[in-house]
């Protein structure tokens, strides 16, 4: 299993990267058992201040492994199942964590990995990065939190035509509905991101613990429903036609044709 997260730590402040970039930094088996490994190591350091998670490449990623989805076939709703597992775990001690959690985000953050990003406390994007929900667009439902952290940052209403219509955003659009906090220039995102998550370091750590366990709180049993449901309605959603239509379109660049079935 090749590298697909590096962490670093400096300072209180911890870098996750993901390391895939020529493969679009996708969330697979690989980086799935990585990130939760390496979420289990972030809860055991007594002196972690802030976490900045960021992406190497032109794109932040774009989301679930399709090459993998579709070699699955049949076997798809396990693999979905098996996957969801862990990933959801992990999303959930990731976002719990009792410090700032700060997104920089380049190119495309897509579907699950959108997810990942809306759940973070500060999310900061470059003027060209653009934020989409594809899961409709290949025939599934959305997962990794997607239906609680969306309509965290962009109201139910938003949220669920975002996702129903598999809309992709650009960066100032994804800024107005809620999705992004900051958009800086291009050439300046790396600075700024750190700027800010080495500000975050060395603010109130206790109170910011606080305030986050205060919010997590008062939508954690939705979260925490949320993911169980996502989990057993796209396993069940990937079993049908259209989602082995959806998933061979778009390896195929060409548009579905679904069937409702």
């Amino acid at each position: 299993m090749g590298v697909s997260l590096r962490s670093e730590v400096a300072d209180g402040l911890a870098v996750l990267t993901l390391t895939q970039p020529a493969r679009g930094n996708p969330l697979d088996a690989a980086l799935i058992a990585q990130l939760k490994e390496c979420v289990q190591w972030l809860w055991g350091r007594d002196a972690l201040r802030c976490v900045l998670l960021r992406a190497e490449g032109g794109n932040f990623s774009f989301g679930g492994d399709l090459h993998a989805f579709h070699a699955h076939g049949p076997r798809l709703p396990a693999l979905v199942r098996d996957w969801t597992a862990d990933l959801h775990m992990a999303l959930q001690r990731l976002w719990a964590l009792p410090v700032p959690l700060v997104a920089q985000v380049q190119g495309a953050a897509m579907g699950g990995a959108l997810s990942l990003v809306a759940g973070c406390d500060v999310v900061v994007a470059a003027a060209g990065s653009r934020f989409g929900s594809a899961f409709s667009r290949i025939g599934l439902s959305c997962d990794s939190g997607s239906s609680a952290t969306l309509t965290a940052r962009m109201g139910m209403a938003r949220a669920r035509r975002f996702v129903l219509f598999s809309e992709v955003l650009d960066s100032a659009a994804a800024q107005q509905a809620g999705l992004v906090d900051r958009v800086v220039p291009d050439d300046a995102l790396a600075h700024e991101a750190v700027q800010l998550a080495r500000r975050l370091a060395q603010g109130p750590t206790a109170a910011y613990g606080a305030i986050k366990r205060l919010f997590l709180q008062a939508g954690s049993a939705q979260l925490q429903a949320q993911l169980e449901a996502e989990a057993l309605a796209i396993a069940a959603v990937a079993a049908t036609q259209d989602a082995g239509e959806g998933v061979a379109a778009l390896l195929a660049r060409r548009e579905p044709v679904f069937r409702g079935r």
